[in-house]
This record gives structure tokens, sequence and C-alpha cells, in this order.
């Protein structure tokens, strides 16, 4: 094989990977020194010319002239005699400079020199997208979806790389087709093997920060900081915004007119219900506008234990508690605090692990997934609305009732 053959399908490595001269040459070099050690044992007294350009290639073996008969190493070392082949004025003890034909190394050597050069290509731009993509953790991203599985989309950019967004990461009421453009954030970036695995999100709480630094002027320049985001992915989010400036209103100015502001970002997010409020260092208050939309009569809080006692009307219990429970766990994430409800003008109320003799533990733990801990909480309920928010039958929900009922008319 001719070594011009042989460069040109180097040359075109360097169209098709987009690698720069420098770099290019440099894993040239590297894979023919692999094959030189291979074919003489070590390849140090090789000196390798590269000119992909060009299309041409030239290596080059140094040895010493010694006198015919005390050749030692013959990759290092050779005979007067054949030196003198090569040029016919020289003697014993100068170096010797002889190109070292491709042909030379073997036909098997060489299908071996090409198969290991497409490795490295491969490996320099997996080690290229790796990076790449590591950069752009956090940030959003978006790419077009190639295949759906059951258990994530495949998703591929402009550039053809691939991204995998898992089931568990898409939003419960997101349905994609192919072909169709998905946005989300890269979360995570792993190299597995030699390959990178590039894992894009749409439920992070990140990816509700990323959308409003985008859609939010005021936040991409800074006026207005996000402290923190909590998410429910497609039920209820609660984002804590700041601003230094006084003159700004942050949440004001993210919601926008009747929502005008928010309404692309609660429609990216599968109409989301998401409250932005202003956060304060004032824990108590912090609480209580977390709590939002309830109205909130009185807070007894415990800095040290971080739990709070909320005393509210009756009527805003619903409110504080919120659908599913994510309104008051929500709230617990966004402050830090562990949060307790009680309606006013109830003095006494008995959490639902005191009835352990008499309820299931399973049976509890319904109820405290939806922000039910006390008796009262539950018998305030309406039981079609128990059966429907929770995994209980109607007839175990009625004998709860029973159990709780009959402790206070004691």
């Amino acid at each position: 094989m001719e070594n011009i053959a042989l460069i040109e399908s180097f040359s075109e490595f360097k169209d098709d990977k987009l690698i720069d001269r420098v770099t290019l040459m440099a894993i040239l070099e590297d894979v023919f020194r692999n094959a030189l050690k291979k074919k003489y044992g070590e390849d140090d007294n090789f000196d390798i010319i590269v000119n992909p350009d060009k299309g041409d290639l030239e290596i080059w073996r140094n040895r010493i002239v010694v006198a015919d008969g005390e050749v030692e190493d013959s990759n290092r070392e050779i005979s007067l005699t054949q030196a003198r082949k090569i040029e016919p004025d020289f003697e014993v003890g100068e170096d010797v400079s002889e190109e070292v034909k491709l042909a030379d190394l073997g036909r098997r050597a060489i299908l071996a020199l090409r198969q290991n050069l497409i490795s490295k290509i491969h490996e320099h731009d997996n080690t290229n997208i790796y990076k790449q993509f590591k950069d752009l953790e956090g940030e959003i991203y978006t790419a077009e979806v190639h295949h759906i599985r059951h258990r994530a989309i495949i998703l591929l950019d402009d550039e053809g790389n691939e991204i995998v967004l898992p089931k568990d990461r898409q939003i419960p009421s997101d349905f994609f087709r192919k072909g169709e453009n998905v946005r989300g954030i890269i979360e995570s970036v792993e190299l597995k093997g030699n390959k990178p695995t590039i894992i894009m999100s749409r439920t992070a709480p990140g990816f509700l920060e990323k959308l409003f630094e985008q859609e939010i002027p005021e936040v991409f320049d800074g006026l207005i900081t996000i402290k923190k985001v909590v998410r429910v992915p497609g039920e209820k989010a609660k984002v804590a915004v700041d601003s230094y400036d006084d003159r700004i209103d942050p949440v004001g100015a993210c919601v926008g007119m009747k929502g005008s502001r928010i309404h692309s970002i609660v429609r990216e997010l599968g109409n989301e219900n998401i409250d932005v409020i202003n956060f304060t260092n004032n824990e108590q208050l912090f609480i209580t506008r977390a709590l939002s939309p309830a109205k909130i009569t009185s807070i007894k809080m415990d800095e040290e234990a971080k739990t709070a006692e909320v005393m509210l009307k009756p009527e805003e219990v619903s409110k504080a508690i919120g659908r599913g429970g994510h309104n008051i766990r929500l709230a617990g994430q966004l402050t830090g605090y562990e949060i307790d409800v009680y309606r006013e003008g109830v003095e006494e109320d008995v959490e639902l692990k005191e009835f352990t003799d008499e309820i299931e533990d399973w049976v509890i733990a319904e109820f405290s997934k939806i922000g039910l801990d006390t008796a009262k909480a539950v018998l305030e309920q309406d039981v079609n609305d128990l059966v429907r928010r929770t995994d209980l039958e109607e007839e175990t929900i009625k004998d709860v009732m029973a159990v709780l009922r009959s402790e206070f008319e004691e």
C-alpha cells in the first residue's frame, strides 16, 4: 500500500471529524509509534514526519554504523556493508538515517494501524463531546426526539450527539413524538467505557430555574435572584425570589401582568402550578409566605429543631395542605422547617401515630402522604374526597373515622 493512499484516508478523518491539524498529527504519530514498537520492539530511535494537509508521511530510523559482524542490536545498529549500500562514504561510528516504507511494516500491521487510528479518532471525539457537555451541566439544551423507548427517550442534537431523557426525568404529562424538539437541562455526563452518556432532565428544580433565566429579563440580568426552587414536577412548584434593588418587585416582575411572563414557563412544564414567593431572612415571615395561598393566624417556631406549628382558621387548612399535600410539603422544603398545621379554636388534637393499636401503619402512612397527620385533620375531610386523594377504600376510611371519633366522644 502506498503512503499516499493511506494518508488520503487520514485527510478524510480531518474533514469528517473536524479535528484540527495539530491534534490529527499528534494522533497519527502516536498510532505509528505503536506500530513501530510492535515491529521493532521500540520507537525512540525513529523520527516521524506527518503532513496530513499535503497527504504525505515519512518515517526515518536512526542507527549507528558498526563494523561487519559486530551488530548486537539490529534496530539501533547497522553493519558497515549495509550502511554503504545506502551511501558509499559511511564510516564506523557515524549515524545513519534510513527511511522506513509503510510496506515494510507488513499488510497486517497496516490494517491494524488503520483500525487503531479509527479507534483513536473516536476516543478523541468522545473526549471532546464529554468535555463539551460537562461544561453544559445545569444548562438548558434542546434536542430532537430520535427514538422512543419504554424507559427513556433518545434525543439527537444538531451535531448528531445522543442524549438520553429517562422516564423518571420526564414530567408525568410529557408526550413527545419522533422529530419533535425537547427542552431540558443537561443533568449529568458520564464516561462509560470510552463513550459519554448524556442525561437530560425536565423534572430537576434547576430546569425551572433556568427557564426563569430565559424568560424573565430581570433574572437573566441578575436584578432578581432566585434563592431556591422546589417542585413536584407537573403538579406544583414554589420559587423564592429576591432583589437587591428596592425599586423592583421581584414577584411582580416574574409573574407579569395577569401572569403573562410566567405563562410560557407553566406551559412548558405541563401546566405546573408555580407559586413565586418573596424571599426574606425573617423565617417566620418566610413560612407565612411559603404556605400561600393559606392565611395564617399565628406561628410557634423551634429554630433549633427546625419545626413550626402553624395555627389557621378551619377554612384555611385545606389551602395550606393543598391537593395531595403538595403545598405544605413544598413549603417545608422551601423553608427548611417541618410544618405542622393546627386549627384555630381546637384545643386538643391527637396525632394519628397514637392510634397504631387500632389503625394499621400503612393506612396512617396514606393519610400522611396528603398532609393529614392528626385525628381532627382527618375528621374534617370529606370521605369521597379522601377516596380520591388516597389509595384507601371508602369502607377503610369510614372505619378509621369511627375510631377517631370515639377518641373525642370518650
